[in-house]
């Protein structure tokens, strides 16, 4: 059977949806982060002064009702609150009329890392003090990661294509680059897709310090999370969602659509090295990269701003030399922000809410900062921002998300008009 080749089908962006620890919208996130604000601070979740690691950058003052019916908000964990509310954000920004006739033709694709950890621990406390009757009937699909993407179709009634990608913290960067074929090949004219987390419980905490993954440098948390900063000591737990709506260039300019940018190339690829660090020679996300950049048809030469996976762990110089070997001279002539420095990591939340921040960049020409960057590391030497937002024209950006397993992803985005 031959393969039906890739229509060429432009794609582009034309709504934003964001909860973050910084805020609440887009917008709200957007402002912080150009002013260099921090979003971490001391867990609030639970009392975590019996754990090793008690800082985080939470989710502050969302209101789930705001979005979702009382009644359903049980039946859903809080990573799925945060998913369906930046979904509605993002139609809302879009100005998308979910009309009978094109329900069929619209689809979600948002996934998560980790999904709804915080039932399974609650729920099985639960069962092991008061017996199975404690357990709700809607356990089950209130923590699957699927259910995000499900919940959101069912509450806009959308009846195109419906799945997720679930790779750790590369999931919203995979997620948005799956709907961007999608669409491309045909099979929607619209697309829902980011990622969506909330895992801020004691287990989970537990988990990433015994891995010792974590900062814990619980005494000054707005400081915790400094990428490319030679005393970094990890990432920074943090939670929330991103979503875009995505729709091809012919139907948004159709509906006089506003047009943050476009989905010019996609590339995912394996390090098959390590369950949880990437190679030294970090080979696996210059494939990555190469690939983005070659499916867009660009060359590396064309890339004005990289807004990096950047994690605050030793990783940061691997994608540094990434970055070296993909861009040669090029890459100290461009700006690399590295956001997790003012929200923390988000998980499989973190590529979608970043590249929601990327698009904002594209439309509003500024670059944004990577704070705590106090004392460079040597191996990290290239422009990462740190003096503050930066005022620059921005053509074409790659996008970088790396999860545990070695699975990376890389997207490039840029005006519709280049």
């Amino acid at each position: 059977m031959a393969i039906r080749p890739l229509q060429d089908r432009r794609v582009v962006v034309t709504g934003i949806g964001v909860v973050s620890p910084l805020g609440n919208t887009a917008q709200e996130t957007w402002d912080a982060a150009r002013m260099g604000r921090s979003g971490v601070g001391t867990i609030s979740r639970f009392d975590p002064s019996d754990l090793p690691v008690r800082i985080g950058g939470e989710v502050k003052g969302f209101d789930p009702a705001q979005w979702i019916d009382k009644k359903e908000i049980k039946k859903m964990d809080s990573f799925i609150h945060y998913a369906v509310a930046a979904a509605q954000m993002a139609v809302e920004d879009a100005q998308l009329l979910l009309t009978n006739p094109d329900r069929s033709r619209i689809g979600v694709y948002v996934g998560s890392g980790i999904g709804g950890i915080g039932g399974i621990e609650y729920y099985h406390s639960q069962l092991v003090e008061g017996g199975p009757r404690k357990v709700s009937p809607f356990f089950i699909p209130m923590v699957l990661i699927n259910l995000a993407s499900g919940q959101i179709a069912i509450k806009l009634g959308l009846e195109g294509p419906n799945s997720c990608a679930v790779t750790a913290c590369a999931t919203g960067v995979h997620c948005i680059g799956d709907a961007y074929h999608i669409v491309r090949r045909g099979d929607a004219d619209v697309m829902l897709a980011g990622g969506a987390e909330s895992a801020f419980t004691p287990l989970t905490v537990s988990g990433f310090a015994a891995a010792r993954a974590l900062s814990s440098r619980n005494d000054d948390p707005s400081h915790a999370s400094r990428p490319f900063d030679r005393d970094r000591d990890g990432f920074v737990l943090g939670e929330g969602a991103g979503v875009v709506v995505l729709e091809t260039l012919e139907r948004a300019r159709a509906r006089n659509a506003k047009i943050y940018g476009e989905i010019l190339g996609y590339g995912l690829t394996g390090d098959a090295f390590h369950i949880t660090a990437p190679p030294d020679d970090a080979g696996g996300a210059v494939r990555c990269m190469r690939m983005a950049i070659s499916n867009a048809g660009l060359s590396p030469n064309d890339i004005d701003h990289v807004n990096a996976h950047a994690t605050s762990t030793f990783a940061d110089k691997i994608e540094t030399k990434a970055l070296k070997t993909v861009f040669g001279t090029h890459a100290s002539k461009i700006p690399v922000s590295a956001l997790k420095s003012m929200m923390g990591h988000l998980l499989g939340a973190a590529g979608g809410v970043e590249t929601a921040m990327a698009f904002m960049t594209l439309r509003n020409g500024i670059v944004l900062p990577t704070i705590n960057l106090e004392n460079p590391d040597p191996e990290c030497d290239l422009d990462y921002v740190p003096e503050g937002a930066r005022k620059q024209d921005v053509s074409v950006i790659l996008k970088n998300s790396f999860g545990f397993g070695g699975t990376n992803a890389s997207l490039v985005i840029g005006r519709p008009d280049t």
